[in-house]
């Protein structure tokens, strides 16, 4: 199975897929759609639609699997969220996949066992589920990744109690001593 996660934004759209045989996990391809703050937000989600159509085609998922819209401060950015998550959804839509969504804290569960999980556990996490030894920078695309096996480790129906366990006992988990090791520029 194959599963395109999609961090939406309206300046940078993370996107990575991932693809499932049994118990293993492996990328495909992942990557951001960097757009510039001076264009009109017509313009930045023709973009995106395209570059994730572009994207679709080359891997060919089942699911697309999107992060869920966010109550922000900001109208106006809000609002312009909303515009591009449509967009995205009618791609979905107009590519015969199906759409699943998922909240932030819920991906981060399914990934770390804490709904308020940092980026850099919820990055350590996706290079160690995929097996990456590189750092992947920006958090968009790791978040991204993260949504894609959110999807895949949540069987597409939602959180459960149970997932973050399963999901690590799945490829041998490292501990969180091991990430802390890995990362002790993050100690306070």
């Amino acid at each position: 199975m194959v599963v395109i996660g999609v961090d939406p934004g309206s300046v940078r759209t993370g996107y990575g897929v991932v693809r499932r045989d049994g118990d293993s996990f492996s990328l495909v391809t992942c990557g951001v759609i960097r757009l510039s703050s001076r264009l009109g937000i017509p313009e930045r989600i023709k973009m995106i639609y395209d570059g994730l159509e572009e994207r679709i085609g080359a891997s060919d998922p089942a699911v697309l699997a999107l992060e869920t819209a966010y109550v922000n401060r900001n109208a106006q950015s809000a609002l312009k969220l909303g515009q591009v998550r449509g967009a995205i959804v009618a791609l979905a839509m107009n590519r015969g996949l199906v759409l699943r969504e998922y909240a932030p804290r819920e991906v981060k569960y399914v990934l770390t066992g804490r709904g308020g999980a940092r980026k850099e556990q919820v990055a350590y996490m996706v290079r160690h589920f995929l097996d990456i030894r590189h750092t992947l920078k920006p958090h968009d695309i790791t978040d991204a990744l993260g949504i894609a096996l959110c999807d895949m480790l949540s069987g597409g129906e939602g959180s459960a109690p149970r997932r973050a366990r399963v999901a690590g006992k799945a490829r041998g988990a490292t501990s969180w001593a091991d990430f802390v090791k890995e990362n002790p520029e993050l100690l306070v």
